[in-house]
């Protein structure tokens, strides 16, 4: 289309060389033939519409865009004068839309500073996936899609890991092993048969068992005193326990996480597994 263009241009151009030593009725004589010609054609053409290649029409816009409706109307074209008007609009909008497109293709690289960071905040916080960081990257103000956070972590040669977003139960207990305690009744029986509910806690850390009583009916008046005494020899010892892991039964009362250390950890099944 460009070498079509460029050639009717050069054509055209020594055509108009050729008409400045013409005379005004010379040049009114040419055309009135070239006027009655076209009437020839398109009485030969009859409902048949002429065709035009691209390079046609871009020509004859540049041409006769800067002419007014009233003055393309006078005069003997082809086409009609809208016609003309939205062949030039259309060779606008092309030329706009090949200087936007973007030299290179795909999305614009991300920018070098979060590039950098992303990794950062992933080595200095293992614990953190893909959708942590970039939930953290909205909290700084900086706007980046997950999937983008995903991909500079898979750059860095970083697991994503979407695992990594959430602590699993093992790994808090052994995280958190110095500060955990749990606690549960289990029953014995004595020589003369009596049956006894013996209240038992358990160290995460060391395995190590202490008995804190044992009675034949746990209330909850004797349950909330063996935990508050409990509490006072863990303060006493400077014990670094913050959690106390225990069931729903009943013979905990409310009283009992108001004395037992500042965090409860409750399940909905007896702790067990733990050995002495």
């Amino acid at each position: 289309m460009l070498l079509r263009l460029a050639y009717l241009g050069v054509t055209n151009a020594f055509a108009l060389l050729r008409l400045l030593p013409m005379s005004d009725r010379d040049k009114d004589t040419e055309i009135l033939a070239l006027r009655h010609q076209m009437t020839i054609l398109e009485r030969q053409l009859g409902d048949a519409r002429p065709r035009f290649s691209p390079a046609d029409r871009a020509f004859l816009a540049a041409l006769l865009h800067r002419l007014p409706v009233q003055a393309l109307r006078r005069l003997r074209l082809l086409v009609r004068p809208e016609t003309v008007l939205r062949w030039h609009r259309d060779l606008l909008a092309h030329r706009h839309a090949a200087r936007s497109r973007p030299k290179r293709p795909g999305r614009p690289r991300t920018v070098r500073s979060i590039r950098l960071l992303v990794p950062r905040l992933a080595r200095e916080n293992p614990n953190w996936g893909y959708r942590r960081i970039h939930g953290e990257l909205l909290v700084l103000g900086i706007k980046s899609a997950a999937s983008t956070v995903w991909q500079i972590l898979k750059d860095a040669g970083i697991d994503p890991a979407p695992e990594r977003t959430t602590t699993t139960w093992s790994a808090f207990l052994r995280s958190q092993a110095d500060a955990l305690l749990a606690c549960d009744f289990f029953e014995t029986t004595t020589l003369s048969g009596t049956r006894l509910y013996v209240l038992a806690v358990i160290k995460h850390a060391s395995r190590r068992i202490r008995v804190l009583g044992a009675t034949t009916h746990p209330t909850a008046s004797w349950v909330t005193q063996a935990a508050r005494n409990f509490v006072m020899d863990l303060e006493e010892a400077g014990s670094s326990a913050r959690f106390l892991i225990r069931d729903r039964d009943g013979k905990f009362p409310a009283l009992f996480d108001s004395s037992s250390p500042t965090s409860v950890s409750r399940s909905s099944s007896p702790v067990s597994g733990y050995r002495g």
